[in-house]
């Protein structure tokens, strides 16, 4: 399992998500409307905002609060353009850091994201530096509940490339393109997922522990604690027994 999974399963445990509530919904309308109007209003031509949607949906957003960013990005109601920028790094021990960004004003944003570098003990670097050790794949999260042998065969009955047993949970994982498609296959078939997201898959790990890995805890936290800041993605492994103790 990637770090940024064991990150967000561990904050899912101690109730950290419920508490920043309205964080997630700031994040999630920014990502609906950007994608409105890259894709166009239209949820079943646009994948990338049906998934926004269902994201939207699963943290219980109002229908009104969808729409309006749907229109916001769409044009059809005055809205703030937002711009794309991923920025990479380097957490403590070498970890590889990629930031995804929706932002008004890019150069607060590099600012306040460099300004977090350099206090969790890492260092922002050049574009690419970092990029290439991750594979942009589908990842869908499932409980060990379900019974894996039956969840192989219709993911890759579907188009899945593999399913995986990991510390907590099976992992579904799809190239991009497929991830719709396989998905909704397997909702269709019984298969209740607990997160589906196109994410940046870490190809190699860092281990951490002690003080690397409380810095490196504390880099993510204020990273997503960021308005501007949509995803992290890092590829450090710190244990859950680890993690536990410092959240």
């Amino acid at each position: 399992m990637s770090g940024h999974n064991k990150w967000s399963t561990i904050k899912h445990k101690k109730g950290a998500a419920d508490a920043k509530r309205g964080k997630v919904f700031t994040k999630i309308i920014k990502e609906i409307s950007v994608a409105a109007k890259l894709g166009g209003s239209d949820p079943a031509a646009n994948p990338r905002l049906r998934t926004a949607i269902d994201k939207a949906k699963g943290e219980n957003m109002p229908k009104d609060n969808i729409e309006r960013a749907i229109k916001k990005g769409a044009g059809e109601m005055d809205g703030v353009n937002y711009e794309e920028i991923v920025y990479e790094g380097y957490g403590p021990a070498g970890v590889a850091v990629l930031v995804e960004v929706m932002t008004d004003n890019r150069n607060r944003t590099v600012s306040d994201v460099r300004s977090i570098f350099s206090k969790c003990n890492g260092n922002m670097g050049e574009t690419g530096c970092v990029s290439w050790i991750f594979d942009k794949k589908g990842l869908i999260l499932f409980p060990k509940s379900i019974d894996f042998d039956k969840l192989f065969e219709a993911a890759i009955e579907a188009g899945a490339d593999d399913v995986a047993e990991q510390d907590e949970q099976f992992e579904v994982t799809t190239e991009p393109a497929a991830f719709m498609e396989v998905r909704d296959a397997l909702t269709a078939a019984g298969f209740k997922f607990e997160s589906a997201e196109i994410t940046m898959i870490p190809q190699t790990m860092v281990k951490l522990e002690g003080k690397q890995a409380e810095s490196m805890l504390k880099m993510m936290d204020k990273l997503e604690d960021n308005d501007d800041v949509q995803n992290v993605y890092a590829n450090f492994d710190i244990s859950m027994e680890e993690m536990e103790k410092m959240m």
